[in-house]
């Protein structure tokens, strides 16, 4: 009897979970052909159903968005405390470096100082807009919009924020003109910088002027710095023009360091040389002199 009892029991926990698994399929079925009905009263009745599950539901969404928040404030914190350990750094590193800073000015004061050392008056400089390139007799020049009445002189160095773009060459009232690097007439003296070899640097209508008159190219390595030498007393010296490269066929040119792409402003530096002393001072008198004779 216990036996046929147990089947019966098992019998119907069978049958029951085979009447609930149909159910639950059936509820399914139901909801899915529901949610796939396009009707307006199926939406209306879409729309009862839902606002009656959601608000029973929400007592399940409150701590999963209190959890998201809190990671998210975690996660800001984190990114806080590592920009503040770098800022840390940076200002560290910056005091070094003010410190540094402050000791080579003093140390500079003081061999000035010592030295008695007279320092060069500095350029004034004014900035001007290139307006346009006009006829002229340059191929590759501009246009600026500041001339004599802004102490603009014929022969100034005319620079961008980079290095030399040029010289002015052609001065008025209220314009002038400046003559670029690489127009075919522009011919500038410069150093090249590493083996302290004089140069000219000749434009020929290209983006990168050749760099003639080189003693001994051997020593010219590509990426040496070029500078202004300052000779003639025109431009002044130790302004930057650009970098060797050496061209496919082994010329020697420059990668300008001014950018012409992105040309609009220019400083025009009034350049002042320092005067230049020509004859010999009063070491040998003009006159021949003679010690008078002690009478006896």
């Amino acid at each position: 009897m216990a036996y046929v009892s147990g089947q019966k029991q098992t019998s119907l926990w069978r049958t029951t979970r085979q009447i609930l698994l149909g159910v639950i399929v059936l509820v399914c079925l139901t909801l899915f052909v529901l949610w796939r009905i396009d009707s307006p009263r199926v939406e209306r009745l879409r729309m009862t159903l839902a606002d009656a599950a959601l608000p029973s539901m929400e007592w399940t969404t409150r701590p999963a968005a209190r959890f998201t928040n809190m990671v998210q404030d975690f996660q800001s914190y984190v990114r806080v405390y590592e920009q503040n350990e770098e800022l840390r750094r940076e200002l560290q590193t910056m005091s070094g470096w003010r410190e540094a800073a402050l000791q080579l000015e003093q140390r500079n004061a003081r061999l000035r100082a010592l030295n008695n050392v007279q320092l060069s008056p500095r350029a004034t400089f004014v900035t001007g807009e290139i307006m346009a390139d006009s006829a002229g007799p340059f191929s590759r020049s501009g246009l600026l919009n500041v001339g004599a009445g802004n102490g603009v002189t014929d022969g100034s160095a005319a620079l961008d924020g980079l290095g030399l773009v040029g010289r002015i060459s052609g001065v008025g009232e209220e314009t002038s003109r400046v003559i670029f690097l690489t127009d075919i007439n522009s011919r500038v003296p410069v150093v090249i910088q590493g083996s302290g070899q004089r140069a000219i640097l000749t434009g020929d209508n290209t983006d990168a002027p050749l760099i003639d008159f080189v003693e001994d190219t051997a020593r010219v390595r590509p990426g040496d710095r070029v500078v202004t030498s300052g000779d003639g007393g025109v431009l002044p010296a130790d302004v930057l023009a650009g970098q060797v490269i050496v061209a496919a066929n082994g010329q020697l040119r420059l990668r300008l360091a001014a950018d012409y792409d992105r040309l609009r402003f220019v400083r025009i530096l009034n350049h002042r040389p320092q005067p230049t002393i020509h004859r010999p001072g009063g070491l040998i008198a003009d006159e021949p002199f003679f010690f008078a004779e002690e009478p006896e």
